[in-house]
């Protein structure tokens, strides 16, 4: 029977309290906290499984704007994905994305790329007007190719990597997705790849790339991965959970990741092909009709928000036989179901896979 090994769904959001009492005059002075302007930002978020195929999420913590004029900002502790086994059962125990700051010995990028750490921001600007931002550099692994060093696990890397939305109004929204250099590994080697402009991708064929967790019988060596590279260009691209919501008018950017494996046995005879959809750098902001900005405040113009109060984390996970219909991709996740009873729903996902591994081999 196939061991994919995804056990538990592991969400993180980050909600705001509400402003306490003896504070009525903030109050009355922030958004709705339901309908008004926001904006999120999250660093990566994974899902294993294509359509009909939900074998599970992990979003690392989401940053979402405060009701008052301020900023949440992700901890500098978020490094790598996963950070714990807890996240590596979910992601499958293969794949490893860095992101921030690394050792010297632990280095997964190519010559050149600096240690840096991320900034990912969800904003409400004191106009009101919500903004979001995510840059980085990421670089991803997979660590079933067994190298001597990190880097000589790295598949992909995106250097200098930034995405950015700002909802001004109904009528002006922006969102971007740049990145100064993308590094891809073909032919043994880290080269420069360009990356496309605009919405047109880059589809890259048979890379050394294998599955993200253990399936029985798996060749190394014939296992081959397609990968299609995109910038995200509408809100339900992004893999989000529930309480990550747009509005009226929103806009979105990212990078997301699709790898399609073709995994097959050592004699070169296919098993199954598995699906992971990554989002790298997801952000939104959304702004309801009729929405109209404040005037900035003094005579400099500056309009920036200040640091919001540190918000509380909530961790989070789904349980179910299937994924919600969402009608769209397939993108959300739920949020709000303890992480700790997702057994049954992954028994079946591993069902599912092994009836498709049978149905491969003939």
């Amino acid at each position: 029977m196939t061991r994919f090994v995804t056990k538990a769904a592991v969400l993180t959001a980050v909600l705001f309290p509400l402003v306490g009492a003896g504070m009525a005059g903030a109050q009355s002075r922030a958004v709705d906290e339901k309908t008004g302007p926001v904006s999120f930002a999250n660093i990566a978020s994974v899902r294993i499984g294509g359509e009909g195929q939900h074998g599970g999420a992990l979003i690392t913590e989401t940053q979402r704007s405060p009701l008052l004029p301020g900023q949440s900002k992700l901890g500098t502790d978020r490094v790598t994905v996963p950070k714990d086994n807890g996240e590596r059962a979910t992601f499958g125990g293969h794949y490893q994305i860095d992101l921030g700051r690394y050792s010297s010995s632990q280095d997964p990028y190519p010559a050149g790329v600096a240690s840096r750490d991320h900034n990912v921001v969800a904003a409400l600007q004191a106009t009101t007007v919500p903004t979001a931002v995510a840059e980085t550099n990421y670089a991803l692994r997979d660590n079933w190719q067994g190298g001597a060093r990190p880097v000589d696990n790295t598949v992909l890397v995106l250097e200098g990597a930034k995405t950015a939305v700002d909802c001004t109004s109904p009528a002006k929204l922006s969102a971007s997705s740049s990145v100064s250099r993308l590094w891809v590994r073909q032919g043994g080697s880290l080269g420069i790849v360009p990356m496309p402009g605009g919405n047109a991708g880059l589809e890259l064929k048979n890379l050394r790339l294998g599955p993200p967790g253990d399936i029985d019988n798996a060749g190394q060596d014939t296992t081959l991965s397609d990968l299609k590279l995109t910038r995200v260009a509408a809100f339900d691209q992004l893999i989000r959970q529930d309480g990550w919501r747009g509005g009226d008018f929103t806009a979105a950017a990212g990078w997301r990741i699709e790898i399609t494996t073709h995994v097959k046995d050592a004699q070169g005879a296919a098993l199954q092909d598995v699906r992971t959809s990554i989002v790298l750098g997801g952000v939104s902001c959304s702004v309801p009709k009729g929405f109209v900005a404040k005037a900035a405040a003094g005579t400099g113009g500056a309009a920036s928000a200040t640091q919001a109060p540190v918000p509380t984390q909530v961790p989070a996970g789904y349980l179910g036989a299937a994924a919600p219909d969402t009608g769209g991709d397939g993108s959300r996740v739920p949020l709000g179901i303890g992480l700790l009873f997702g057994g049954v729903f992954f028994a079946a996902v591993a069902l599912l896979l092994g009836r498709r591994r049978k149905s491969g081999t003939g």
